[in-house]
């Protein structure tokens, strides 16, 4: 494989541009890291922990030839994220607690697979039933992340991003994190650029064929604010509102933007299975 055709350049931001041998390498992964979300469709369920998820999910990735990108990265002791109700993001998997009927949860998986990192959230509920603002909140996020894809081409700001997934968020009543935000992704799990998802239209970095990068906004129900508790890793929202969170992997191609990590069963939303 040619040096070249995976980095075209690096653009005077810092931010690589790829070729169309990454783009392969991009799909390969992603949809490794989609199929482990669709497994966890069926597993979640009241009872579990979220230390079983860890294990299950730990397990096919390494069956499948890949690597859970987030063991051991900077001390990160699992290899999911999985960020329970209040829990902003970062959640570490545990035994303390076993999911409870109507607990949403944000399951945040990355593989590195020949190389390349692919990475993505759900949300998914415990159980049959969950509160309706808790409903509304996962259907807003979701809504916020593919209004932030269908912006995403060349020619467009990282600025245009953010303003629609911000816009989106607070008409409904929502509040949008900003200690948090998508990143460059490839060869490395983060890289340049930082996608924040709030902003301005005509702001930011201008989009160019071969970026790839996450769109990955958390959305609050109350304030926005958020704190990291003591385990250096936990963010969780600061009056203790539920957050929830959903994230794609994308490339920037010719006719707008490639999403690498789409389920391959159509199961991007798992919460839309349970009863409001």
């Amino acid at each position: 494989m040619k040096k070249d055709t995976l980095i075209k350049r690096v653009t005077a931001s810092g931010v690589r541009i790829y070729g169309e041998e990454a783009f392969e390498g991009m799909r390969v992964s992603g949809r490794l890291a989609a199929e482990v979300l669709d497994m966890v469709v069926e597993e979640l369920q009241v009872g579990v922990t979220t230390g079983y998820l860890d294990r299950i999910c730990h397990e096919m990735i390494m069956d499948n030839g890949a690597i859970p990108a987030p063991l051991n990265y900077r001390g990160f002791p699992k290899s999911i994220c999985t960020s329970v109700n209040h829990v902003v993001c970062h959640g570490i998997p545990s035994e303390s607690r076993p999911l409870l009927e109507g607990d949403i949860v944000n399951v945040d998986v990355t593989v590195i697979k020949e190389g390349w990192y692919g990475d993505t959230s759900r949300m998914y509920v415990a159980g049959e039933k969950v509160g309706r603002r808790a409903y509304q909140l996962m259907e807003a996020t979701h809504e916020c992340l593919m209004k932030g894809i269908e912006v995403s081409r060349a020619g467009a700001t990282l600025g245009d991003v953010g303003h629609v997934i911000q816009t989106h968020a607070e008409s409904l009543r929502f509040s949008v994190v900003r200690e948090f935000c998508g990143h460059g992704v490839g060869r490395q799990f983060h890289e340049a650029p930082s996608v924040v998802h709030v902003g301005s239209p005509g702001e930011g970095l201008e989009l160019e064929e071969g970026m790839i990068f996450t769109i990955e906004p958390m959305i609050n129900v109350g304030g926005a604010g958020v704190k990291t508790l003591s385990d250096g890793w936990t963010s969780v929202t600061r009056d203790h509102s539920l957050s929830a969170q959903c994230e794609h992997t994308i490339g920037i191609g010719k006719d707008g933007a490639e999403v690498f990590t789409y389920s391959p069963k159509g199961w991007d939303c798992p919460f839309e299975r349970v009863l409001v």
